[in-house]
Order: C-alpha cells, then structure tokens, then sequence
C-alpha cells in the first residue's frame, strides 16, 4: 500500500508532485508520458509507465493507497481517473484537478468524486482579487506612489529609543524603498538601552543611523521624511514639529488627525511590523533572513507572544514571515544578560510598591536606564491579586512612567491623557499607555535631594493615578476602582 497515489500527471501535477515529494509516506506515479516518468525518476520520484485510467495497470501496480490525486491536463482524462479511484479506493482522500477547458458536466462529476478540488480559473480569480482588489491592496499600492514621489534620500524614523517593532519596521520600508528606486535610511533619536533591543540590532547586523539630538540633524539631506510606529512629528521623537511628513505606518490609535502624504494607520492590529510584513508579501519583495527575523520578532514582542492586542492580520503575517526567519538567533536575542541597574531597578520598585485593589504603583527613584521601567512594570505583575502595574522614576528632568495589565475594562490610552496629558505627553493603547512628564512641572524640585525629590513626584504621579482610575468609566458602563491600567513610558503612543 503506498501513501499517495498520483493519477496522470501534467504541468500543474509535475507541481503538486514537487510539493509533495518530501511528505512522509511512499508515492507513487502513474503516468502514459514516457519522458516525464523518465524527468520524475531522474528526481528520485517513485514513477510508472502506464495508462492512468485503466483499472488493470492501476491495479497491477498499487494494492492500496491514503490518497489519490488526478492531476492530469485532460479533464476527461481526470473524470475517469476520479471515477477509478471511487471504484478501486473508496476508502482514500481524493484530490482532483480539473484540467483544462473543463466542460460542465466533467466539473460536476469530478466534484462529486473527489473530496477536493482544484479549479485552475478559480484559484487564478482568487489570487488576481486577493492582489489587485481591496482596500489593503489599494493601500499597498498608494504606499508605491507615495515612494516613487520622493525626489532624492527617505529618512525612515522609528520613535525614540525604538523597540523591535519600530526597529523592524524601519527596517522594512527602507527595503520597499529600495526596491522602487529609491534610497532610504532607518533614523532615530535617543538609545536603545533594553538589552534585548541591543541583541536583536547585533545579532541581526541591521544597518541603522542614530541622531543624540535635533541639532545634528540636517532635514536639507533628505529629500522626503517617514514615519514608522508613531504617527506625528516632535511627538515622541526629536524631529522639529513643522516637518512634513511624506509616509506614516503605525497602529497606536492617534491622538490627533494625522498628516501625511499617504497613511496607514490600523489600530485593530498588534503591531506595526505586521502592515510592513503585508505589503512586502503583496508586492512580491524578496526579503533577506534578518528582515523577516526582525518583523517577526517585531509581532511576536508588540503581541506578547501573540497573547495581547492580536488579530488575525498578526497571524497571518507572522505565518507568512516564519519559513523565511532565523529562528535560532531569536532564541538568542531573547535570552541575553540582565544588568545590575536592571535588577536594582526592579528591587526598588518591589520596596517601594503601593497597592489599592488590585492596582500597584511604585517610584523607583532615580533611574540611569528607562527600558528597567518596563521590565519592573512586568515583573510586578506576577505578584499574587495584582492586575496592573506602574512604575516611574525619573532622569535628565523627566519623569519617565511604565506599566502593564494582565487585561482591560477601560481605555488607558485615554486614562492616562486624562491622569497626565495636562502637565506632560500621554497616551497609547487601550490596555498599555505612557507618560514622560516634565520635573519642572511637579514644582522647584531641580535643586532637591533624590529622597525628597521622589517623595514630591510619587505624591503627584501615584494620587493622579489613582485618582483617575477610579473615576473613569470603564468599558461596561461602570466606574472603576483598583481597575486594569497598564501606562509605558518608553511607549507614549509608539513604543511598546
């Protein structure tokens, strides 16, 4: 008995017998084409002489089989191959091609017989729709146009201090640049600080520019300005508010309206790395193993292991990217060392954690690296009743906040705009937000001792907090107390 049985093989069966060639289980191939049983055997195919609609050669040669395919050019051909296979397995998986110029009365017949089939006019429509129509497709191709239409060098920013979604992301369109013609350069301002961000740029050797400040950029270098995960200029990135923006990519849900010359904007999906992932596949770009790495990694960190804020479009795109990705430098990038700051950081905020309900918020003082909030946030939230964490410190006259929730029944984006967006930035997702709020506004705090200092801004940020969280309504209709917020200040609308 083999395991699969193919009946009649022409161009599209020469196909389907690559595809399944190096499926576990025995393979047959009965075909009345001398030189292609001759071409099948050359590639180490199991192949037979013979003609694949008669009972006695099938016979002779197969005692039984788990599955039939016809897949002969001939419809004729693969109506009576159909109908051997019904006789002589009836017990077998059959999967039928119609061939070409298939009349009615052969389609209806092989439909009957054949648990699947394959319509080659159909598959075409499908792929030509899938392609050519729909409002993504449109966007894929508006997102051509808009490239071709700049006239020299693109600078691709990412938000400050970029995470893996942005870094990818930049990544990403810089190649979709190139491959219309046009050069590009993946831009940011600040650090990448997380350890784990450090280890995807080197282990992936991704080629990007840093700019410490406004002052070394020139905007007359480059022609044309895009936006990767973040959607608005001098919003968190140092990039001087009145640039002109030629491309926008991002799913934070905007604060404001968003001015571009071509937006694609989702927020009903988890990470941005995905619209990236989806307009390579739709415009048919090679992509390099470290680009499909680093998108994947892009979904799989902006998702939490596709735990969080997930939609299909994530799947999908994380499907399409995985056969291409470096699995192994992952497992790497997502296991490197842990610095002592780090651990410190998240000492402190344990020690200094206040809980109400099952709401825990912490000052950890003065910080020398921000990425530690966001590490902190998340591992407090392993703590037995607790449901959202924030944590904040403050650096360089900035009080930077990070949290986390294991789930949501308000909208912290707009909780955390209520909370802080008076006195600082503020905003993001509807279950992870942040804040970056300037000292000077807490008060004359710039010459205090650190212990005075931190007293001063847990007074305000933790009461604010607090505070707003029990008087907004949450998404049932009720108000909620000790609620699920989770606000991320290395995130503010971009970073997660």
């Amino acid at each position: 008995m083999v395991s699969r049985l193919v009946l009649g093989c022409g161009t599209v069966g020469q196909t389907l017998v690559e595809a399944i060639a190096d499926g576990q289980g025995s393979l047959l191939v009965i075909d009345d084409a001398e030189s292609r049983i001759d071409a099948l055997r050359e590639e180490g195919v199991s192949a037979t002489i013979g003609d694949p609609t008669d009972a006695e050669t099938v016979s002779a040669g197969v005692e039984g089989a788990e599955v039939v395919v016809v897949a002969d050019r001939d419809p004729e051909a693969n109506r009576r191959a159909a109908e051997l296979a019904d006789e002589l397995f009836p017990e077998a998986y059959v999967v039928a091609y119609l061939g070409k110029g298939c009349d009615e009365s052969q389609r209806d017949r092989i439909t009957e017989l054949a648990d699947r089939v394959i319509d080659p006019t159909a598959a075409i429509v499908q792929q030509v729709l899938a392609v050519s129509l729909g409002e993504n497709a449109i966007r894929t191709a508006n997102l051509r146009r808009a490239l071709r239409r700049v006239d020299g060098k693109l600078a691709v920013f990412m938000h400050d201090n970029p995470d893996p979604d942005a870094i990818a992301s930049a990544v990403t369109l810089c190649r979709i640049a190139e491959e219309v013609g046009i050069e590009a350069e993946a831009c940011y301002f600040g650090d990448i600080s997380h350890q784990e961000n450090r280890a995807f740029v080197n282990l992936l050797e991704l080629d990007l520019r840093n700019f410490e400040s406004a002052d070394e950029l020139d905007r007359e270098e480059f022609a044309g300005f895009a936006l990767v995960d973040h959607s608005r200029p001098g919003v968190n990135d140092q990039l001087p508010e009145d640039t002109e923006v030629d491309i926008v990519v991002d799913h934070h849900p905007p604060k404001e309206p968003v001015e571009a010359g071509f937006v694609d904007l989702r927020s009903d999906v988890g990470a941005t790395s995905t619209l990236l992932a989806e307009h390579v596949q739709r415009l048919g770009i090679d992509i390099s193993e470290e680009v499909a790495t680093g998108l994947l990694y892009g979904i799989r960190v902006d998702t939490k292991d596709f735990s969080r804020e997930v939609s299909t479009a994530d799947f999908e795109a994380a499907s399409y990217l995985l056969p291409h990705a470096d699995t192994a430098t992952l497992d790497r990038v997502e296991s490197p060392s842990v610095s002592a700051d780090t651990f410190e950081t998240i000492a402190r905020a344990i020690r200094n954690r206040r809980v109400e309900g099952t709401v825990l918020a912490t000052c950890v003082g003065s910080l020398s690296d921000r990425d530690a909030l966001a590490q902190a946030a998340d591992q407090l939230l392993n703590m037995q009743d607790v449901t959202t964490t924030l944590v904040y410190g403050f650096m360089d006259g900035t009080v930077f906040v990070s949290a986390r929730a294991r789930g949501t029944d308000i909208d912290l984006g707009e909780t955390m705009r209520a909370a802080f967006g008076q006195i600082g930035s503020a905003g993001g997702h509807a279950d992870m937000a942040g804040a970056q709020i300037p000292l000077g506004l807490l008060g004359e705090v710039e010459d205090e001792e650190e212990a005075s200092l931190a007293s001063i801004v847990s007074d305000v940020v933790t009461d604010r907090f607090f505070e707003t969280v029990q008087s907004i309504p949450r998404t049932d209709g009720e108000y909620s107390h000790g609620g699920e917020a989770s606000f991320d200040a290395t995130v503010l609308e971009g970073e997660d």
